[in-house]
């Protein structure tokens, strides 16, 4: 491909973005006129119509659209190697933006982060704080922290925490009325605090193991919620039984708020890792986050 030809594909993709050859000369820092000709012996040379015109408004046909698309992901990443080749001579600096559940956050991200963003001030980092599973290559985030179990196969996984487990518990108050369950069956008898899934907008079915033994049990009660704190508040309140993180409600449980039952139904299961797409490249600023959070036992 002739030089030129690369550097009207640049001018055609300003256009096509802006839908203006206005704005688009503005953007470029050229006439209107001089880009308007330089579109045309783009077309002229490739024997295609890449742009409609009309008297309002300028638009891609098809074909321009089909280029339009090609374009896009190839100058991204080439902007992408330039972020990071000119970072390498500076110190780590730029944003980060990370998508964490609210139970990542509070008991491994932000305790690890804090101290490090304090030694790199030039670092930005931006939370989006939610218990879904995003796709961090088209919302643009660098990275993401989910539990071992829920990452895609063609996602890097760094471990920055240890394995960790969900736990039943109900307040001193609630077990006065109400019998203590033997199993995980007789948690339908009861008044449970359910927890809304964010990716799918359904309820989460409790699930339990034991000697091999797979149950997953679909609760009811008064109270839903989408996040943990609030879950648990309720629980020590005396409003229902709750499936929590263990790491959130050990305080209670020892100080004796919280009660927790079927403990042998309850295992282990593999911790929060930090993912991220295997083709990124990393930059100074993102390696400095990674080995924040880097897991050592």
């Amino acid at each position: 491909m002739d030089r030129n030809d690369l550097t009207d594909m640049l001018w055609f993709l300003a256009v096509a973005e802006e839908r203006s050859f206005t704005r688009a000369a503005a953007k470029l820092g050229t006439s209107q006129p001089t880009l308007s000709h330089t579109i045309k012996q783009l077309e002229q040379r490739l024997g295609l119509r890449l742009l409609t015109r009309t008297t309002r408004s300028v638009a891609p046909t098809d074909v321009g659209e089909r280029l339009l698309q090609s374009l896009r992901p190839r100058l991204a990443e080439i902007e992408s190697d330039l972020t990071t080749l000119m970072a390498m001579r500076e110190k780590p600096s730029g944003l980060v933006r990370l998508t964490v559940s609210d139970h990542a956050y509070e008991t491994l991200v932000w305790p690890k982060l804090q101290p490090v963003l304090l030694d790199y001030p030039d670092i930005r980092v931006e939370f989006s704080i939610d218990n879904g599973l995003r796709n961090i290559v088209e919302e643009r985030l660098d990275a993401g922290v989910r539990l071992g179990e829920s990452l895609d196969k063609d996602m890097i996984a760094v471990r920055i925490g240890p394995d960790w487990r969900l736990v039943v518990v109900g307040s001193p108050d609630y077990f006065a009325h109400h019998p203590i369950p033997q199993a995980p069956q007789d948690l339908v008898q009861h008044n449970c605090i359910n927890h809304r899934q964010a990716r799918s907008g359904g309820l989460y079915a409790w699930e339990f193991e034991k000697d091999g033994r797979d149950i997953r049990v679909r609760v009811e009660g008064q109270l839903t919620f989408n996040t943990t704190t609030p879950m648990i508040d309720a629980v020590i309140k005396g409003l229902g039984i709750g499936f929590v993180p263990e790491n959130f409600a050990r305080e209670a449980i020892a100080d004796g708020r919280l009660v927790q039952v079927l403990d042998e139904w309850c295992p282990a299961f593999a911790g929060y890792h930090l993912y991220y797409p295997s083709r990124r490249q990393m930059s100074p600023a993102f390696a400095v986050i990674v080995d924040a959070l880097r897991y050592r036992a």
